[in-house]
């Protein structure tokens, strides 16, 4: 009896399935969530800058005695008049943007980070690395033609730009570190939001080529206030982002995108402030 028991048993024991379980694939945040931290990355600029203008106010002294609102907006304005201030403003305020966003986006999908194509955001190494010398290429090409087509569009209007009314009011020495920001931190956070984030939550749905035109759209509204809402620069914008887009896929990797932005960014920044120097 003992003898069939255990036979029992061991026959039992050789059916249970000991394979490893297998872990769900990760999926990517859905449009909205992908939408609403490009929001809120944006918003964060926007809140950020009007604590930490007080912030600063305060620091250096310009509001320990004043009085009533009006006082209080005149205190706030001398802040920014001081040189470097604004420049020392926008640093702190993408900084804090950006530590957010990043660590909101990791929190929620750390294992989309290492993954090649979509639903991964895309930190590997590219699959070619000559796609690091192509995006330096279109990275600077991109200012050069889209201002050229920019001008055209705008039919004589005057084309300007937020950072180029900073250039005018940032001294030399402040500008170099400002163009460093704008040309890294700027462009690693927007690609991981744009063409990670927003381009995965995109393509199960509208596939690769709708998934890159919806999200260069996105792209290209959301960067309309700091074209004072120029819409005549909406066209130059769709097609830089589509390109990133086709860099960002054709890689397998963000770091493509992120260099051909960061060209971009630090070309057309520099061009805003020698334009402003020169004025």
């Amino acid at each position: 009896m003992r003898r069939g028991s255990s036979l029992a048993a061991a026959e039992e024991a050789s059916t249970i399935d000991i394979r490893p379980a297998t872990t769900a694939a990760p999926t990517a945040p859905g449009p909205w969530m992908a939408l609403g931290w490009i929001v809120l990355y944006f918003a964060l600029q926007a809140a950020g800058s009007s604590v930490l203008v007080v912030l600063l106010a305060i620091a250096t002294g310009h509001l320990h005695d004043w009085h009533g609102v009006a006082d209080f907006t005149v205190r706030i304005r001398e802040t920014l008049q001081q040189p470097g201030m604004q420049a020392l403003l926008v640093m702190l305020t993408l900084g804090l943007a950006a530590a957010t966003i990043l660590w909101l986006v990791w929190r929620r999908s750390p294992r989309l980070w290492s993954l090649a194509q979509p639903p991964g955001f895309g930190f590997v190494r590219p699959s070619r690395l000559g796609f690091l010398a192509l995006a330096v290429v279109i990275g600077l090409l991109a200012p050069v033609l889209g201002g050229w087509l920019t001008h055209w569009l705008a039919q004589g209007h005057p084309v300007t730009q937020n950072i180029q009314q900073l250039g005018e009011n940032t001294p030399l020495g402040w500008r170099i570190p400002l163009m460093l920001m704008v040309a890294s931190l700027g462009p690693l956070v927007e690609e991981l939001l744009f063409r990670g984030v927003l381009l995965s939550s995109l393509q199960p749905r509208w596939g690769r080529f709708g998934a890159a035109v919806l999200s260069s759209a996105v792209f290209a509204t959301a960067h309309l206030p700091g074209l004072n809402w120029q819409v005549f620069a909406l066209p130059a914008l769709w097609l830089l982002a589509m390109a990133l887009a086709w860099l960002r896929l054709r890689s397998g990797s963000i770091w493509p995108g992120v260099m051909a932005h960061a060209a971009n960014n630090a070309l057309a920044t520099a061009a805003w402030f020698l334009a402003a120097h020169a004025g």
